[in-house]
């Protein structure tokens, strides 16, 4: 994020407001213990008061943790307030941008949508609120104002399905209006489908939120203006693909960007699995088993009868060509490199295919070095 856009427009903080969620306890008790939304969720509502929007506009519901205990006045967090506060509050409220900020956990369910779970949220009744519903919710003609919306989510997207639950999530989405043109959202996620979204509970802070408090820190003269997504999101993906190179996290984060113009999501793909090469028992497997001889159980018995009777006494066999060859070729390697040799020799014996022998001495040399000088396999 190098700064605010130069096509950022000017935004007055009295026609801002938000809704600022940081939970740490639950109903659930200590097995759900999460130190650190709750701090991350004061910082954020920090920003924004420094920026000139009105306290009554900032809607800070917490559930802290102890001993942390927050100096600024808070609403609580359970889902009755918090449904409240988004079906009834805010939908009435006259302004232009919204800002929501979500920290504490969360599951995605079996129909792919991210439920955030409540402070009165229990093992048994696993109270939260529909994000997906959520969000649909403030794009219809139910919230005719707060067109420019910002909505941040640290939470897990772990599947519902791994989560062990003895009941599914039971459906809880909240009343959507009519769908409009007129409003602009853009969603952050910290997880990424089906990830943890790592916390550090000694600084007490998500690892994401901090992140993006940084970043919104270096630049808090631009607030409370919405940034421009597609700046910021390099930023943040840099910032966490450094962490997770640091073994901190596995996390991917995504902004979904949702207009009359647009509907992207922007996630930083996982990079693909750099290929491994072969080991050398592998290497020396393939080109054993190139040879059509080796599918054979007679032939490969005929090979295996042309080796010292010494060696091959002690040989595990398996009626499976590929188990057969690694059995064999793990076998004569600890008979010493000589019987490695043996079976070259009495391989290329059978079937003399210069290309098929070259590529079996250079795995054999690889497996195990023949004594002596090289061997070409022509």
């Amino acid at each position: 994020m190098t700064g605010p856009s130069p096509h950022t427009p000017e935004v007055d903080p009295a026609r801002v407001h938000a809704l600022i969620v940081g939970i740490e306890s639950y109903g659930a008790g200590p097995a759900w213990d999460l130190p650190g939304p709750a701090r991350d969720a004061v910082r954020f509502h920090a920003l924004l008061r420094a920026a000139g929007v009105p306290d009554d506009h900032l809607r800070l519901h917490l559930a802290p943790l102890p001993p942390y205990r927050p100096d600024v006045p808070h609403a609580p967090a359970d889902q009755a307030t918090l449904r409240r506060a988004l079906v009834q509050e805010l939908p009435r409220t006259q302004g232009d941008v919204l800002w929501v900020w979500w920290g504490g956990h969360g599951a995605l369910d079996r129909s792919g949508h991210l439920r955030l779970f409540c402070a009165d949220a229990t093992t048994a009744d696993k109270l939260g609120i529909d994000l997906d519903s959520a969000l649909e919710r403030y794009r219809s003609d139910a919230v005719p104002s707060l067109t420019g919306q910002w909505w941040v989510v640290d939470a897990c997207e772990t599947f519902e399905e791994d989560l062990a639950l003895r009941e599914p999530l039971p459906p809880d989405a909240l009343p959507v209006g009519r769908r409009t043109l007129v409003h602009r959202q853009t969603v952050l996620r910290a997880a990424g489908r089906g990830r943890v979204a790592a916390n550090d509970p000694v600084r007490g802070t998500g690892l994401f939120s901090d992140v993006l408090l940084g970043l919104l820190a270096e630049h808090a003269g631009a607030l409370p203006a919405l940034p421009d997504p597609e700046e910021l999101f390099p930023a943040v993906r840099a910032r966490i693909a450094a962490l997770r190179e640091a073994g901190r996290t596995l996390q991917y984060p995504e902004i979904r960007l949702q207009s009359p113009e647009r509907g992207d999501i922007l996630t930083p793909v996982p990079p693909p699995a750099a290929p491994r090469s072969p080991s050398p028992l592998q290497r020396a497997v393939d080109a054993l088993l190139a040879y059509p001889l080796m599918a054979d159980p007679v032939e490969r018995q005929m090979v295996v009868g042309a080796l010292d009777p010494r060696v091959t006494g002690t040989l595990a066999r398996h009626t499976r060509a590929r188990t057969d060859a690694v059995g064999l070729l793990g076998g004569l390697a600890r008979q010493g490199e000589q019987a490695l040799w043996q079976l070259y020799d009495a391989v290329v014996s059978v079937d003399d295919d210069a290309q098929r022998a070259a590529e079996l001495a250079a795995a054999l040399r690889e497996f195990g070095p023949p004594p002596g000088s090289p061997r070409d396999g022509g």
